[in-house]
């Protein structure tokens, strides 16, 4: 999967942000459904690596340099950001498919 995302998120890849989400999202909503009994930290680790790297693919549309791992940028687009762009957040839904009804 770590593969998968790292060639659909290439930073040279010049996609909006839009139609990025929307092609890793069903790639995302498949492997969590596989692996939704897993442990909480893998959804956070591969939830924070997938937003890094949004965030280095955003700075390079900017042309700024470096790979978007700063305080400023994670300021600029907070995860909240992506979460409004519509990118399926991993850790969230496995925090809510954990409440009690």
């Amino acid at each position: 999967m770590k593969e998968k995302i790292l060639e659909k998120t290439r930073r040279t890849r010049g996609d909006s942000l839009a139609c990025i989400v929307s092609d890793i999202n069903p790639m995302l909503k498949g492997w969590f459904a596989y692996f939704k009994h897993a442990h909480e930290r893998t959804f956070s680790t591969l939830d924070a690596q997938i937003r890094r790297r949004l965030r280095a693919m955003l700075r390079k549309q900017e042309k700024r340099p470096g790979f978007g791992r700063c305080h400023a940028d994670h300021q600029r687009w907070p995860n909240a950001f992506f979460a409004e762009a519509g990118l399926f957040a991993m850790h969230t839904v496995w925090l809510n498919a954990r409440q009690s009804r």
